[in-house]
């Protein structure tokens, strides 16, 4: 059985939260207990409604505000598929938690309030969504109920938001018309919607494939852990474990060690204890080269006929996560995979506006949500490909060594 991460934005009050709580209550994904906190503690206990955005707005400030602030995680499955939701929140000062929720989703809802239309927070979080590669976008038409579940206005949307898509390149887009608080189109079809001729939305996510998300052609694969018993038994044995990023590796394959750019071949492939023939993403595996070679960890071992890009000066495009303010010349450190190392950004050559994906001159320091296109030198050399090209090895972040907090998400060009 395999497993879909997508992710809920749009903007407030769009019914993120309901959604999520109607896919798991209608879906019989809600214990017994939990299903009587929510009874108790719902606030439509007067209408006899229970308020299912209860079931993810978790914080107290959440459901004091009735909003969602922090990015929150529900698990659940279904006989066809599992599934990790994260909730993420709509308002422009949260986008940062957005962000950290789209980072690993392979699918992205975006809610729209029927009433509201494509509004601002809609084009930022659809930009987000482009710029992060998510490949599967799910416009769902939220609180069709609200007006009289008009096709007109529904298609009107649908018109709307084909023009923000083609400009920002979204190609796999699929619209729903719904009422997530009286589960239209959530699990089975409506018939407040008989003019609608597409899959609910448990359906289409049961049924989306996945597969051909995987990059199965470059080889990419970084050593977290090296594997050395020095056991009487195994005294010899020098593993590298790891998860391959893309591609696939086979016995025999002749491979390169980067950054030290070292030449070798595939000796033995194992995968759970057991030794293989090939291997491919995303598993993990415990590779075995034919040479002793100095291998730490966040060194890469890749195919030698498709070396990826090495260097220690980067062209990058980010997203600025922290509330202290991003100058040239501030020193961190960039996580890439497994990889750590010290990195200072050179200079911010222009800002992109979120909504008009316009390129602007950066005035003093870049701020809290803002995207920037900068440079960045780092001490030691950085194996990657473009996150155009294969986001799996394209992506990083930038982590303020006094905090150890993440003040940057880094996509590499």
């Amino acid at each position: 059985m395999d497993l879909l991460r997508f992710i809920t934005a749009g903007s407030v009050d769009d019914g993120k939260s309901t959604l999520i709580g109607r896919l798991l209550y209608d879906s019989k994904s809600i214990l017994a207990d939990q299903l009587e906190a929510i009874e108790r503690s719902t606030k439509n206990k007067s209408n006899g409604e229970i308020d299912l955005a209860l079931l993810t707005d978790g914080l107290r400030a959440e459901r004091e505000q009735g909003i969602t602030i922090d990015v929150a995680y529900r698990y659940f499955s279904t006989p066809v598929r599992k599934f990790i939701i994260a909730d993420a929140p709509g308002h422009v000062q949260y986008t940062r938690n957005m962000i950290t929720g789209a980072s690993n989703a392979s699918l992205i809802i975006v809610l729209i309030d029927a009433r509201q239309g494509v509004v601002e927070q809609t084009r930022r979080h659809s930009i987000i969504a482009s710029l992060l590669k998510i490949p599967h976008v799910v416009v769902a038409i939220n609180k069709m109920d609200l007006v009289d579940f008009s096709e007109q206005v529904y298609q009107q949307i649908v018109t709307d938001y084909k023009a923000v898509a083609q400009q920002l390149g979204l190609t796999e887009v699929t619209y729903i018309p719904m009422s997530a608080l009286q589960g239209d189109n959530i699990v089975d079809v409506s018939p407040n919607t008989p003019w609608y001729t597409g899959k609910p939305l448990l359906q289409f996510l049961e049924e989306i494939e996945l597969n051909r998300d995987v990059n199965l052609t470059d080889a990419r694969f970084q050593v977290q852990f090296v594997i050395r018993p020095q056991t009487e038994d195994l005294h010899d044995y020098r593993g590298y474990a790891g998860k391959i990023a893309s591609g696939i590796y086979r016995k025999g394959d002749a491979v390169t060690v980067l950054p030290q750019q070292i030449q070798t071949t595939l000796s033995k492939i194992e995968v759970a204890g057991t030794e293989v023939i090939e291997a491919f993403a995303p598993q993990g595996v415990v590779l075995h080269l034919a040479d002793d070679i100095d291998i730490s960890r966040g060194d890469s071992i890749v195919k030698t006929d498709d070396i990826p890009q090495i260097s220690n000066e980067l062209d990058i495009l980010l997203c600025w996560l922290d509330d202290k303010p991003l100058r040239p010349g501030n020193k961190y450190l960039l996580q890439h995979n497994s990889r750590l190392v010290r990195a200072v950004v050179r200079n911010i050559d222009y800002k992109l506006d979120v909504i008009t994906l316009q390129q602007q001159p950066v005035e003093g320091t870049v701020k809290l949500n803002q995207v920037v296109k900068a440079t960045i030198k780092t001490a030691a050399p950085l194996v990657y490909d473009s996150f155009d090209s294969l986001h799996t090895n394209g992506s990083a972040i930038l982590i303020d060594e006094t905090s150890n907090s993440t003040v940057a998400a880094v996509l590499l060009k």
